[in-house]
């Protein structure tokens, strides 16, 4: 195998999708200041990286700056960020709050700082940006990230709500986007490894790493493994939302649909076959050959209607 050539199409692949989320949404416009939140992994690492490719090639001018929070967590090798941005030519800051001893005193010993954690970290970032005169704030959130909550919300929140590629924040104030929307997280991994970005560890603080986001993870990648293209079609599904045919009946008004007497292409099939994707069966895709339809004696069967459907790369 070509390695060289193969690092290539990673990289092309990555500005490519990071190049459309920004497209697709207006992330990104003549004139930004964006302020990209580099936290020391992989992620925020891969984000700034093909900013900075995309902002030599692009025609929209915009500014980058690259912020870290010094949370003062025992053991944070605080020269590690510093020397690589200097390297790097990039304007940077780094804020030196002690939010670890707020959280450590606040939360009871053996139980998760994250969520508290997450709260300070946000609030000094916001304050940061208007400081910085940010037009936007990127954080550094892919694909696997957006689907993962998704699933969560369903699972235990009882909401159909995701991660969103652009918002404003929750103080009025900031535009928040994630230009690595579109990237799924195996290409992050395989990148940072390319450009031996020199990782800062999320443990420091000790705290382990939410059960039910990892047991998420864990079934997004053995999905991914089993079916390719399932993942990818989660992503797409979130971007074709029917609210006729959901239940929400503050997206739809459900209590005044009436028959009209006229054609519908998006009314009721539900005395149709259900149109699966090519490959696809009733059982979720695991066998490709659709068993013989039942019917009573004499009847017809109805064959299923099959559509064909190209994953995302």
């Amino acid at each position: 195998m070509d390695v060289a050539f193969e690092n290539r199409k990673l990289e092309k692949r990555l500005c490519r999708l990071v190049g459309q989320a920004i497209d697709d949404y207006r992330m990104i416009e003549d004139g930004d200041r964006v302020m990209v939140c580099l936290s020391g992994g992989k992620d925020s690492y891969a984000l700034l990286d093909i900013l900075m490719r995309l902002q030599r090639r692009a025609p929209a001018r915009f500014e980058l700056i690259a912020v870290n929070l010094d949370q003062r967590q025992p053991g944070f090798p605080a020269d590690v960020l510093p020397n690589y941005l200097s390297q790097l030519g990039i304007p940077f800051h780094i804020e030196t709050q002690d939010t670890y001893s707020i959280v450590k005193k606040v939360i009871p010993e053996g139980k998760t700082m994250c969520s508290l954690c997450s709260r300070l970290r946000r609030g000094i970032l916001y304050r940061v940006a208007r400081e910085l005169g940010a037009t936007k704030i990127a954080l550094g959130h892919h694909r696997d990230d957006i689907l993962q909550t998704l699933l969560l919300n369903m699972f235990f929140g009882a909401k159909l709500k995701g991660m969103p590629p652009k918002l404003v924040s929750d103080n009025g104030e900031h535009v928040v986007i994630r230009p690595l929307a579109y990237v799924p997280e195996k290409d992050l991994i395989r990148w940072a490894q390319v450009r031996q970005f020199p990782i800062i560890p999320c443990n420091l603080c000790g705290s382990q790493q939410h059960l039910q986001r990892k047991q998420v993870g864990d079934l997004l990648r053995e999905w991914d493994k089993r079916f390719p293209g399932r993942v990818a079609n989660m992503l797409k599904a979130l971007q074709n939302v029917v609210p006729s045919h959901l239940m929400d009946r503050s997206l739809y008004d459900f209590a005044h649909v009436r028959a009209t007497g006229r054609p519908d292409a998006d009314g009721d099939l539900a005395f149709d076959d259900e149109a699966l994707p090519l490959g696809a069966s009733a059982d979720d895709g695991e066998d490709d050959r659709h068993p013989p339809v039942a019917t009573a004696a004499g009847a017809t069967p109805v064959p299923m209607r099959v559509i064909a459907l190209t994953p995302q790369e």
